[in-house]
């Protein structure tokens, strides 16, 4: 059998600060995210949390002492409306997938709206896809992509956390659509995407295994 085209990588959860972010999970899986670092390219700064073994959570927020890049930030950290309910509170807002021949991927799930962009921080480098305008992609339930150019993942360097993914899901306007890209990315039982209802707002929603007992967070 093939070995599928991506694979879930890890979790991203924006915040207003990292700060509050920080806190956020904390409260909610009773432990602490470890320090990440900076992404100079794009003015963010991040917290990490390790999910077993090469998946890990990911708290992200703009980086108050960080340039200010000349193009839209990812997971659409620029758009105001996100940036109004961030202060209210953090949000799961996308989820990352880890693949290999990043560009070519990427160009067949974001089409004209796919931008790679190489980082580095440190000895960890990586490829990363989004769509070139910032914004989640399928209202954050399509992953954005990512290929790890380095021998061991790097939540295999992450503190444990005795916390583990047991369910992602998510609600859209367009199920059939968003289930027809995850599909072709080979990630159908990763995430069950369901239709908006009032009682499924549009958005993610993560079922997490932590020291304390199973949590849920959106």
């Amino acid at each position: 059998m093939n070995a599928p085209p991506a694979e879930l990588d890890h979790l991203v959860v924006a915040a207003d600060s990292l700060d509050q972010g920080a806190a956020f999970v904390a409260g909610l899986l009773g432990v602490e995210p470890a320090p990440g670092g900076k992404h100079d390219v794009l003015g963010t700064h991040n917290r990490v949390l390790k999910l077993g073994r090469g998946r890990y959570l990911e708290v992200i927020a703009v980086d108050p002492d960080g340039r200010r890049p000349g193009f839209p930030r990812w997971f659409n950290l620029d758009d105001p409306a996100l940036q109004a309910r961030l202060k209210i509170r953090p949000r799961l807002v996308a989820w990352v997938a880890r693949c290999g021949a990043v560009d070519s991927l990427a160009d067949d799930i974001f089409k004209q709206r796919a931008r790679v962009r190489p980082m580095q921080r440190g000895a960890l480098k990586w490829r990363f896809a989004g769509t070139d305008d910032g914004s989640l992609p399928g209202g954050g339930l399509i992953p954005h992509l990512i290929q790890w150019d380095v021998s061991n993942h790097p939540a295999d360097m992450m503190p444990e956390s005795g916390c583990r993914l047991i369910a992602l899901e998510g609600a859209h306007r367009d199920p059939a659509s968003v289930r027809a890209v995850i599909s072709r990315l080979g990630l159908a039982d990763t995430i069950a995407v369901h239709a908006v209802s009032s009682r499924r707002p549009p958005g993610l929603r993560a079922r997490l295994e932590t020291p304390d007992g199973t949590v849920v967070m959106d």
